[in-house]
């Protein structure tokens, strides 16, 4: 299986378990890595045998963006389902949301939740 990655995408969201990040929101970076077949889109350089990667850019946008989660976990797990819905041609997601600025008094680069998920036969 091949292997598309989209790496560093940054987004502005309000997920989060306390209200305040809820009403401010911040930064979250996501990056994904995409299983699916390029074979046909290798040899012919024909977009229609390939997963559109700015399509997949404003599908997970557009969920960062949106609803807030108060988990990064089900952040993750959303991004997945539904990229796994909508592209049948990605046999398998993997997600990486980092919030990079968690409101704890410590000093790290953030906490990154990881998930795998695959298509289901």
């Amino acid at each position: 299986m091949d292997l598309m990655s989209l790496k560093g995408m940054r987004f502005y969201g309000y997920h989060g378990v306390f209200p305040e990040e809820n009403k401010l929101g911040q930064q979250f970076i996501v990056d994904l890595d995409l299983r699916l077949d390029l074979s046909r889109a290798a040899q012919t350089d024909d977009l229609n045998y390939t997963v559109n990667y700015a399509e997949v850019h404003a599908r997970t946008k557009s969920i960062v963006e949106g609803a807030p989660f108060k988990l990064i976990e089900a952040l993750a797990g959303s991004i997945a389902s539904q990229l796994l819905e909508a592209y049948t041609s990605i046999n398998e997601v993997t997600v990486r949301v980092t919030k990079p600025h968690p409101p704890f008094d410590i000093h790290f680069d953030g906490v990154t939740v990881e998930l795998n998920r695959k298509r289901e036969r």
